[in-house]
């Protein structure tokens, strides 16, 4: 995995509206220094990260970075509050096909 993409990960979920201005703007530059198109295993990590909510459109940009995967990703086995949605959200795109491991 990137370096990129772990370091993304590793800072966790996406902050919700409550985020201040630098930590949310941080977050959408660090998804933008991340390549495009990302793997299967890159694509798993960064769907952990998904917030309470659409973080003033970040979690859009997520969503775009995930779907550049080859094909859909199984979702979180542990996803955080929140992100069940954001799931849905990646499967009804891929057209509601069942992710592979």
């Amino acid at each position: 995995m990137r370096t990129e993409v772990q370091t993304f990960v590793a800072d966790g979920p996406l902050p919700d509206w409550d985020g201040t201005e630098e930590e949310i703007d941080r977050r959408e530059r660090q998804l933008r220094a991340i390549s495009r198109p990302v793997t299967r295993e890159e694509a798993a990590a960064l769907a952990t990260c998904f917030g309470p909510d659409d973080c003033y459109g970040v979690a859009w940009v997520l969503v775009h970075l995930i779907e550049t995967a080859p094909g859909p990703v199984p979702p979180p086995a542990d996803p955080a509050p929140g992100d069940g949605d954001w799931s849905e959200v990646l499967q009804v795109r891929w057209g509601s096909e069942t992710p592979t491991a």
